[in-house]
């Protein structure tokens, strides 16, 4: 039996979650979509790209028989495709029909709202600005809604001052729906001041799982000590709620993709830590993570609650059943 010395008792640690949190209703559909595809039985089910960014996701659904492509090139002909949750291009939906491709298409219904945006204002001769992160899925799903050159991409707020278009009294601009909602607010004050006939969404684009969680992450953030957001390093949400939480106050926020990446240096000395996770991370990843923080801290966890979320999107008619 070891000297009462050399016990070494565990620091306490107060560990806030935020409520909001994880899966959105848009990550949900899609993940149901590939469940449903997969209990038909028809086949070999392949999806293109991520149907979201996170590898636990994608790992669970290869498990049940899925197949994951980045190119529709690399489905057999008259196979079972299924566009993820990003969305895609127009000539992808449409490489798919001519190679009789039977599609499902799980993109989030609140990206589809910016594709009509974009149709609608391509249609009505606008060139649309599209504030959104260069190399994203959604941004390739939503440029290749229209003719190339009809969308603009505004990254920050510098290309928004020094942006240059074809005819400033036929503009609009449309959004990524994961952005920072202040970063996001700040760039079209600037495209308003600098076009004032702009036209825009009649509610915002970005989509009301990231808004909510970043709100949740700006309640709690001086509150704590320490911020670990749960998410993947691809999932631009999860990115925007760890700068969230250093712009609402509190510097040491990080980005965790599960328990075995917790930054155990870093929370030496940490009292309180907020804990969340991204609209494509699951539930099962944050409680890895209380668990591991159990192993080293005596924990005291509390949920800190701002809203309550009852969306839910169905999916397509003809996987029910």
């Amino acid at each position: 039996m070891p000297d009462k010395g050399q016990i070494s008792e565990k620091p306490e640690l107060t560990v806030l979650l935020a409520r909001p949190r994880g899966f959105c209703a848009g990550v949900v559909r899609a993940i149901e979509v590939v469940e449903a595809a997969l209990k038909q039985d028809h086949g070999p089910v392949y999806v293109r790209h991520e149907i979201v960014h996170n590898r636990h996701v994608v790992e669970g659904l290869e498990a049940k028989g899925a197949v994951f492509v980045e190119e529709v090139a690399d489905i057999p002909d008259s196979a079972i495709v299924i566009f993820s949750a990003h969305g895609v291009a127009k000539s992808v939906t449409d490489e798919a029909t001519r190679r009789g491709l039977v599609s499902f298409d799980a993109t989030c219904p609140l990206v589809s709202k910016v594709h009509q945006e974009a149709h609608k204002h391509h249609r009505a001769g606008r060139t649309v600005l599209l504030i959104g992160h260069q190399g994203h899925p959604e941004v390739f799903g939503t440029m290749g809604q229209v003719p190339e050159g009809a969308v603009i991409l505004v990254e920050d707020s510098a290309k928004a001052e020094i942006l240059q278009v074809p005819d400033p009294e036929k503009l609009a601009y449309i959004t990524q729906t994961t952005l920072s909602v202040g970063d996001t607010a700040t760039i079209i004050d600037i495209l308003k001041r600098r076009f004032p006939s702009i036209e825009g969404p009649n509610k915002a684009d970005i989509c009301y799982a990231t808004t909510n969680r970043q709100e949740a992450v700006q309640a709690l953030a001086p509150r704590v000590d320490a911020v670990i957001v749960v998410g993947a390093d691809n999932s631009s949400n999860s990115k925007r709620l760890v700068e969230v939480a250093q712009t609402a106050g509190c510097e040491e926020a990080f980005l965790v993709a599960d328990a075995e990446n917790i930054p155990w240096s870093a929370l030496e000395g940490v009292a309180t830590l907020g804990l969340t996770a991204g609209a494509s991370a699951p539930e099962i990843l944050v409680q890895g993570i209380i668990e591991a923080l159990n192993q080293n801290f005596r924990t005291h966890v509390e949920e800190m609650n701002i809203r309550e979320e009852v969306v839910h999107f169905s999916i397509p008619k003809a996987l029910v059943g």
